[in-house]
C-alpha cells in the first residue's frame, strides 16, 4: 500500500522577528490624495459615509472611538481572566490565561463598529494583535453592552495560532487589506515581521474610487476655469477618475466590492481599482467547511460566493441595487427592499421576472408582520459569526427542505420551525405550491456536490453534467471542476475543455489537475494559459507546469514562463505570512526541485499553526519520497499527540501513518503490521466516515488471518459508501478465500450493477460459480 500523495511535519519555531515597524500612513503618496480631500466638494456622501462600518474599519483608540466598558472592568471565562481600564486617554487591558501569566497592554486601535467592536495591540515585528475578547456594542435590550469572548469557553496557550498573539488574530495577515485604504504589509519572509503602511487608516474614499490626486488637481484647474465648464460631457478619464463606477455593469460592480467582501485568497498584486477580481484574488469555491454541499454558507465567506450563485446575480442585479454604497445600510427596511422589483409590475430592465403579489400570505403562508412572513427569513436565512454578528445568506434561494437528506444541508423551513422535520416541510410546500414548483424531481447541484463529498461512484457523471451547463452559476462549474479532480482518470475531456471556459473561476479550477500529467501533455495543455488575461489563471497554470523541464518547451515561449513563474515566487514571498500562503510557496519550491528550501517552508507553515494539516501532509509526502520514512513518521505522530487535534484531521493522520508502516520498509520491523493495525482502527474511530480506512483495514486484518474480522470491517465502510467499488472487490475476495461464495456472488452482483461494462467481472462469477 503505498502512501499516499498529501501530507508534513514536527512544528519548529520561526526565527524571533525585529522589534519591526508599527503600522503607519505611508510617506509616498503614489497617486493618493490625502485623507479628507473629498469632504468639500462632496458633503452629502461624506457624511453618510461618517457613521458607516467603512469609516469605522479601523481608529485610533481614543475617547471618541472606543465604545467598550474600559472602567476597571473585569472579565472572566475559565481560565481567560482579563481588566479593562484606562490612564487618561490611555486604554489599557490586563490579560491572562494558561501558561500566560497576567501583563498590561495598550490598546492602540479600535476595529470596527457592530455589531461588536474589537481592539488591537501592538506587538513585536510590526504587528497589531487583535484581542479574542470583545465589545457586544449592541443596545443593552438586545444583550449587548458587555465584555464577551469570541471563543467562549475555551482556552488557548500562547502558542496556539488562535491564540490572541496567534497567527489567526494578526491583522496584517489576516484583516488589514480591507479595512485600510491602500494597504502595503511590506512582509519580510526572513525575519517574519511586517512594514506595513496606509494611505487612509480606514476604508475611505479612495479605497472604492481609486486614487484620488489627479481628480482633485483637474477640479482645481476647473474651479480656476482651465477646463471645460460643468455643463460639458467629460468622461471619467477627463475629470482624473481613476476608474468609472457608474460605468460599470452589474457584474463589474460586484467585482469591485468583492476585492474584500469575499472569501479568496489574495495575489500580492495590490489594489487593482476597476480590474476584474481574478487580478487581484483568486476566490475561494464551495469548499466543505465553508459552504454546505448545496451552496448556503457555513463558514465565514463574506458574500460573494453566495451572490453569485443567485438567479438575481445572474440577471444583472448588483449590490448597490439594495446597499447605499456610501451608508453601507439596505435602501428599505424590511419587505419593501425586494418590493423593489418582485411586484405585479416589475422593473422594465427584468422581462421574465414573474409578476405576482409577493407580500402576502398567499405567497409567504404566514401572519402579515410576523417574522416568518419577511422575505429575508425564508430566501437569506441567518448564520451566526463571532458569536453576536448574524449575517444573511445573500444567494437568495429557495427553502428546499426536499433535498435534505440527498444534500447533507440545512433549510431555512426546519431552522425556524424546529418541531418540523425536513420531509414534514417538504409535504408542507407541496401542499401550498404544488409538486411541479418545489418538489424533489427539480434537480439541485447541491446532490451532485454532495455525492463528490461522499465519494459516491455516481459522482464524476453529476460532476460532468455540471460542468458543461452554461446555465449553472459559475462558482458552481468551477467547485465542480475541482471535486471532479479525484475522478481525473474518467473525465479528462471535461477537464480539458474546462482550460478553455469562458469563466476565469473554471480554468483557474482546471489548471492544478494537470499537474501530474505527462509533460508533454501538460506543455501542450498549460503553457498557453500562461498568456491567460486573468492573473488568477497565469498562476495556476505556472503552479502546474514548475516542475516541467524547459527542454520540453518550445525556446520561443521558455523566457516567458520563467518570467511569469520569478514574479510569481515573488509574490508569494511577499505574502507568506499565513500558513496557507507558505503551503503555496513550499508547493512551488518542491516542484521546481529545491525539496531543502520547500521543507523549511513547510516547517515554518507549522510554526505559524501545528494544525495545518495541508502542510503537515505535504512535507509528510516529500520525507517518505526521500527515504526519510522514520522523520515522516515522527512527523505523523508529532501532529495526533497534539491537543486540540480535530478528530476527522487526527484520524487523516493515523491513516497515513498507518500507510508507511504497511509499506515494505516498515514490515521489516518487528510489530509492524499490528502496528499498523491499531493505526488503522484508531483512524477509524477518528473518522467513521472515511471509507478508505475500512478497506485498507479488511485488507489487513485478512492478511493476518482473522477472516471474520476483515468481513465487519468491510461492511463498516459499506455502511458509509454503499456503492463504492474497492469495498464491492474486498468483500467479493475475502468472502470467496474464506468459502462464503454465496456471499461473494452477493456483492458480484451489486458490483456488476455499478459496472455493467466490466469484462472482467463476468469471467469473475464463472469462477465463482465453478467453485460452488
Amino acid at each position: 500500500m503505498a502512501l499516499m500523495a498529501g501530507l508534513l511535519a514536527a512544528p519548529e519555531s520561526i526565527a524571533q522577528a525585529p522589534q519591526g515597524t508599527p503600522p503607519t500612513t505611508a510617506t509616498e503618496a503614489k497617486g493618493y490624495a490625502p485623507e479628507g480631500s473629498c469632504a468639500s466638494c462632496h458633503e452629502a456622501e461624506t457624511q453618510a459615509w461618517q457613521d458607516s462600518d467603512h469609516a469605522w474599519a479601523l481608529r485610533d483608540a481614543t475617547p471618541d472611538n472606543v465604545l467598550g466598558d474600559f472602567d476597571d472592568a473585569s472579565f472572566e471565562d475559565g481560565e481567560v481572566k482579563a481588566r479593562f481600564h484606562r490612564r487618561g486617554d490611555t486604554f489599557l487591558a490586563t490579560l491572562e490565561g494558561p501558561q500566560d501569566p497576567a501583563e498590561t497592554f495598550e490598546i492602540r486601535h479600535t476595529f470596527g463598529v457592530r455589531p461588536l467592536q474589537q481592539y488591537l495591540v501592538e506587538q513585536p515585528g510590526g504587528r497589531l494583535q487583535s484581542l479574542t475578547i470583545a465589545w457586544d456594542s449592541r443596545p443593552a435590550d438586545e444583550g449587548g453592552q458587555r465584555w464577551f469572548s469570541l471563543y467562549p469557553g475555551q482556552a488557548f496557550t500562547p502558542d496556539d495560532p488562535l491564540h490572541w498573539r496567534g497567527r489567526y488574530q494578526n491583522w496584517n495577515a489576516m484583516c488589514a487589506d480591507c479595512h485600510s485604504t491602500n494597504l502595503e504589509k511590506h512582509y519580510d519572509l526572513e525575519s517574519d515581521s511586517f512594514a506595513t503602511t496606509w494611505h487612509e487608516q480606514s476604508v475611505g474614499c479612495q479605497s472604492c474610487h481609486g486614487p484620488a490626486q489627479d481628480h482633485l488637481d483637474w477640479a482645481a484647474r476647473w474651479q480656476a476655469d482651465e477646463v471645460a465648464p460643468a455643463s460639458s460631457p467629460a468622461s471619467a478619464g477627463d475629470m482624473g477618475l481613476a476608474l468609472d463606477l457608474a460605468d460599470m455593469d452589474a457584474p463589474e460592480l460586484v467585482e469591485q466590492c468583492a476585492r474584500c467582501h469575499s472569501r479568496r485568497q489574495m495575489l500580492g498584486a495590490g489594489p487593482v481599482h476597476g480590474a476584474p477580481l481574478t487580478d487581484a484574488a483568486l476566490p475561494s469555491l464551495l469548499g466543505e467547511g465553508m459552504y454546505h454541499a448545496d451552496g448556503q454558507i457555513q463558514g465565514e465567506v463574506y458574500v460573494y460566493g453566495s451572490f453569485t450563485q443567485s438567479r438575481m446575480y445572474q440577471q444583472g442585479v448588483s449590490c448597490m441595487d439594495c446597499h447605499d454604497p456610501h451608508t453601507s445600510e439596505v435602501k428599505i427596511e424590511g419587505n419593501g427592499l425586494c418590493l423593489q422589483c418582485h411586484n405585479p409590475a416589475p422593473p422594465p430592465r427584468f422581462p421574465t421576472m414573474q409578476r405576482n403579489n409577493y407580500d402576502s400570505p398567499e405567497h409567504h403562508h404566514h401572519t402579515p408582520g410576523s417574522e416568518g412572513a419577511q422575505c429575508v427569513s425564508c430566501h437569506m436565512p441567518e448564520t451566526t459569526y463571532m458569536v453576536v454578528d448574524p449575517r444573511r445568506d445573500h444567494s437568495f434561494r429557495v427553502p428546499r427542505p426536499d433535498l435534505a437528506e440527498a444534500t447533507g444541508s440545512p433549510d431555512a423551513c426546519t431552522g425556524c420551525h424546529q418541531d418540523l422535520s425536513p420531509a414534514d416541510a417538504a409535504a408542507q410546500i407541496r401542499e401550498w405550491f404544488g409538486d411541479d414548483s418545489r418538489s424533489a424531481s427539480r434537480s439541485h447541484y447541491g446532490v451532485a456536490l454532495q455525492s463528490a463529498r461522499l465519494g459516491r461512484p455516481e459522482a464524476p457523471d453529476y460532476l460532468k453534467a455540471l460542468i458543461e451547463d452554461d446555465d449553472t452559476p459559475d462558482i458552481v462549474r468551477a467547485t465542480a471542476v475541482d471535486a471532479l479532480t479525484p475522478f481525473a482518470g474518467d473525465a479528462l475531456p471535461t477537464l480539458e475543455q474546462a482550460l478553455q471556459d469562458e469563466s476565469p473561476l473554471v480554468r483557474a479550477a482546471a489548471a492544478p489537475v494537470f499537474a501530474q500529467a505527462p509533460e508533454g501533455a501538460r506543455v501542450e495543455l498549460l503553457l498557453p494559459l500562461i498568456d491567460d488575461e486573468r492573473l488568477a489563471v497565469r498562476d495556476e497554470a505556472v503552479k502546474a507546469l514548475a516542475g516541467t523541464s524547459l527542454m520540453v518547451m518550445p525556446q520561443e515561449r521558455r523566457a516567458a514562463f520563467l518570467e511569469a513563474r520569478r514574479d510569481y515566487e515573488r509574490r508569494l514571498e511577499q505574502n507568506a505570512d499565513l500558513p496557507g500562503n507558505r503551503l503555496n510557496l513550499a508547493v512551488l519550491l518542491a516542484r521546481t526541485g529545491r525539496e531543502d528550501e520547500a521543507e523549511q517552508q513547510y516547517r515554518a507553515a507549522l510554526a505559524m499553526d501545528p494544525y495545518f494539516l495541508p502542510a503537515r501532509a505535504n512535507l509528510v509526502t516529500q520525507l517518505s519520497a526521500e527515504g526519510r520514512q522514520q522523520d515522516a513518521r515522527a512527523l505523523l505522530k508529532d501532529g495526533i499527540a497534539l491537543d486540540g487535534m480535530p478528530a476527522p484531521d487526527r484520524g487523516h493522520l493515523a491513516y497515513l501513518l498507518a500507510l508507511s508502516l504497511a509499506e515494505d520498509g516498515g514490515m521489516q520491523e518487528e510489530g509492524g503490521m499490528e502496528e499498523a493495525l491499531s493505526w488503522l482502527e484508531k483512524a477509524a474511530e477518528w473518522r467513521p466516515d472515511h471509507a478508505r480506512t475500512h478497506y485498507n483495514r479488511g485488507l489487513m486484518l485478512d492478511r493476518l488471518g482473522r477472516k471474520d474480522e476483515a468481513l465487519a470491517a468491510l461492511e463498516q465502510g459499506r455502511r458509509q459508501a454503499p456503492g463504492d467499488p474497492d469495498l464491492l472487490y474486498a468483500l467479493v475476495y475475502v468472502n470467496a478465500t474464506s468459502g462464503r461464495i454465496p456471499q461473494a456472488l452477493s456483492a458480484l452482483a451489486e458490483l456488476r450493477r455499478l459496472r455493467p461494462d466490466d469484462p472482467r467481472l463476468g469471467q469473475l462469477e464463472r469462477q465463482l460459480r465453478g467453485n460452488q
